[in-house]
């Protein structure tokens, strides 16, 4: 069915921010595009992983790329990947704050 598709597609989205070295490069590129040498250094993580995490991400439509030279420019594909990211931020820290309070309430 289309909702049935539409939910496989969503959750091929949300693959993408499964690893939090992902969702790192994603918030870097939020900033300004980098090469893969940048975000190595940005971020102290191996060439290796970081190419491989950007494959995963290109691969999810999640950043573009644009080729300067020989470098190779990655750079989100949408701005409101970040506006989601910190959407659930903001869940995740309700979240905390309720079982936080949960545990105090708990000791009282």
């Amino acid at each position: 069915t289309p909702t049935q598709q539409i939910s496989q597609l969503e959750a091929n989205l949300c693959y993408a921010f499964v690893d939090p070295t992902r969702i790192l490069i994603l918030y870097a590129l939020s900033k300004n595009p980098h090469n893969v040498t940048e975000l190595t250094t940005e971020l102290d993580i191996p060439q290796s992983k970081t190419s491989r995490h950007l494959k995963v991400l290109r691969d999810h439509g999640l950043v573009r790329t644009t080729r300067h030279g020989v470098s190779i420019l990655y750079e989100l594909a949408d701005e409101r990947l970040i506006e989601a990211l910190n959407l659930l931020r903001a869940v995740l820290r309700d979240q905390i704050a309720y079982k936080a309070n949960m545990v105090s309430e708990m000791q009282e």
